[in-house]
């Protein structure tokens, strides 16, 4: 790719990090910076409630997943895929390859958008299922366990065991912040947090028009 068609172009940056370490505040400060966010667990909620995939859950595992509104219980299905590695992968086989056709077309979309700076990929798994390769930057958002752990229970309900179960599902974290190009740490408030991504975000863009 020649320079001038690179300039053209739109980077992509990678947001991920531990769980409940703030990686949706750091897209939404990305976002208020002119970036365009592609959220995999917003799209993971919107594919779980398309009328195919709820009908095919509730063959696989039947009305115990659904409310009385007919929608998904995604407590129900979490309980069922996080004590049972094959249904696991089995709910996953069925949504990954849904959410990256969606991921591809959103992409499409915002490369076309002249008010769209960046587009940034905010997903927990970036380095587990691949995602990094398409990234000109990832940045890790690094939280100390006790702050995630506090900030989980009290948004999501959940236990500590659940979110060191789900935790257990991705790579160490070391590795992940190993491979990053950029770590922010997320420890001493929102204004601290949005000045370090703001810098980040600046050195991404004066990198990539450069190279």
């Amino acid at each position: 790719m020649s320079p001038q068609d690179r300039k053209r172009k739109k980077p992509t940056i990678g947001v991920t990090g531990g769980i409940g370490s703030g990686k949706s505040v750091v897209s939404q400060i990305l976002a208020s910076q002119g970036c365009a966010i592609i959220d995999s667990d917003h799209l993971i909620h919107e594919e779980l409630g398309t009328q195919d995939v709820r009908n095919l859950l509730c063959r696989w595992w039947g009305d115990r997943i659904c409310h009385d509104d007919g929608t998904l219980n995604r407590s129900a299905i979490a309980a069922i895929v996080f004590d049972d590695p094959a249904e696991l992968a089995r709910l996953q086989d069925t949504l990954y390859p849904r959410i990256e056709m969606r991921r591809r077309v959103l992409t499409e979309q915002f490369k076309s958008d002249p008010k769209v700076k960046a587009i940034v990929l905010d997903t927990p798994k970036l380095f587990e299922v691949g995602l990094n390769e398409v990234c000109d930057a990832v940045i890790f958002v690094d939280t100390d366990r006790l702050s995630r752990v506090n900030r989980v229970l009290s948004t999501r309900g959940w236990t500590e065991k659940e979110f060191d179960r789900r935790e257990k599902l991705l790579n160490p974290l070391d590795k992940n912040r190993e491979k990053a190009d950029y770590i922010v740490e997320n420890h001493f408030g929102l204004d601290d947090l949005r000045s370090k991504v703001e810098s980040v975000f600046s050195t991404v863009l004066t990198s990539f028009s450069d190279s």
